[in-house]
């Protein structure tokens, strides 16, 4: 650890991102000496390369905009670079770097053949006009198509970038190269995208839990259930726990939360669609849409009594004092949406508390799982139906279930599924490194 900080100074998601595997693989790396000869999670801690660049767009007044670009491509060891890419004034290096290292092993987890990539730029395109996010993500293409391919680096959506920006990105690739390749996924259907890959996260978060929750002899049924944020990941969180017979209280945005004890039922659910996806409006204006929801300014979900949690916001969104406020609620399983939103803190009082708990690199693989099936639907020109699609979504988050289980049971029975889920994807790219040799 002191090399990878000294390597990267300042970049603190990622040192968080590479101490969590490091505790739980060490044990793995000195139990075998293959591993340790081959210093195979140093290697894993450098990116294979990281590219930076400078995007130039003209915005509708006609004034030149500058923004960076990035693409960090951190492993290719078990198959091409994939990974999203993320529009958001948070950008930076550090940020990449963590959800590229956290990519490499969810991706490993899905049982598909991917590395782990990400990339993105700190443009923000709330309160952007059409042609404006087109002009940024042609400029963004006209550099990144260079780095990019369908059995090289397939890069996805991610925060800020939608099926809006991922059509003018996959439009400019086509123009550049004049190849019509899988080279993005997330795609619109008609440029050969998958059925149900808006809705896999939040999908494949909910059915994580439906496992975790199994496990114990439970059922989602009958639940109350906290969700963070109110974008693309909770919006469909939302969607199948109301399928599966559970009720959702919260959603959230950067100014607050908004909370609904009878429900966000479908109705309700598809105004926010409205307002988050057409309108592109803050989730405040729910509780003067609904009577008896409140509005919480400035506070995150976690003080609000609940069995189920679901953080599906942002990084380290949820901090030791909300782990204990879920836990003191009656929390008794959180499933992550997000990539790594909970602090090391939180962690610790999850597992403090036996609660279950499901780590954003298992429970939130739905996404590029999905991601995966629309590659190989690229490759092979061909289209699967929505409960085709939907029914293989099932069994990968049910093998990558069964995977952390059997790295993560406890003696005592408790499974520590974040364990379990860094063993399990550390394991098999660590063999593949070795099979490769330097």
């Amino acid at each position: 650890m002191e090399t990878v900080v000294a390597g990267s100074p300042g970049e603190k998601e990622f040192h968080q991102a590479v101490r969590e595997v490091a505790r739980s693989v060490m044990p793995v790396i000195a139990a075998n000496k293959a591993y340790a000869e081959a210093r195979v999670l140093e290697r894993l801690a450098v990116p294979d390369r990281v590219i930076a660049f400078r995007v130039t767009w003209v915005d509708d007044r006609g004034a030149i905009q500058i923004n960076r670009g990035y693409r960090v491509q951190m492993s290719n060891a078990i198959g091409p670079y994939k990974g999203g890419l993320r529009f958001h004034p948070s950008v930076n290096l550090g940020v990449l770097k963590f959800l590229a290292f956290e990519q490499v092993f969810k991706n490993s987890l899905t049982t598909l053949p991917m590395g782990g990539a990400k990339g993105g730029s700190d443009f923000d395109p709330h309160g952007r006009s059409d042609g404006e996010v087109m002009r940024f993500c042609q400029a963004f293409m006209n550099e990144l198509f260079r780095h990019i391919g369908p059995d090289v680096d397939v890069p996805a959506g991610d925060i800020g970038v939608g099926g809006r920006e991922i059509g003018y990105l996959f439009g400019q690739y086509r123009r550049l190269t004049n190849r019509f390749h899988g080279v993005l996924t997330g795609k619109g259907l008609n440029l050969g995208g998958s059925r149900l890959r808006p809705e896999a996260t939040g999908y494949g978060t909910v059915y994580f839990a439906q496992e975790m929750l199994a496990t114990r002899g439970d059922a989602l049924a009958g639940k109350t259930a906290t969700v963070s944020g109110s974008g693309n990941v909770a919006q469909y969180t939302v969607e199948k726990l109301n399928e599966f017979g559970a009720k959702a209280v919260t959603l959230s945005d950067s100014g607050g939360t908004i909370v609904d004890r009878e429900g966000i039922v479908p109705e309700k659910l598809a105004w926010v669609k409205e307002l988050k996806n057409g309108r592109r409006g803050r989730i405040q204006e729910y509780a003067d849409q609904f009577k008896g929801a409140t509005y919480l300014a400035g506070r995150r979900p976690w003080s609000v009594p609940c069995d189920l949690a679901f953080p599906s916001a942002t990084q380290n969104e949820l901090d030791g004092e909300d782990a204990g406020a879920l836990v003191k609620g009656g929390c008794l399983c959180v499933s992550e949406g997000a990539n790594m939103p909970s602090t090391p803190e939180a962690i610790d009082v999850f597992r403090e508390a036996r609660i279950l708990y499901g780590p954003g690199k298992a429970a939130n693989a739905g996404g590029v799982a999905v991601s995966g099936l629309e590659m190989t639907q690229n490759a092979g020109c061909m289209r699967r139906g929505r409960d085709d699609v939907d029914r293989q979504l099932q069994s990968i988050m049910k093998s990558i279930h069964a995977n952390c289980v059997r790295f993560g049971r406890e003696d005592d029975g408790f499974v520590d599924y974040l364990k379990g889920a860094n063993i399990a994807g550390f394991t098999k790219v660590a063999d593949a490194i070795v099979e490769q040799g330097v």
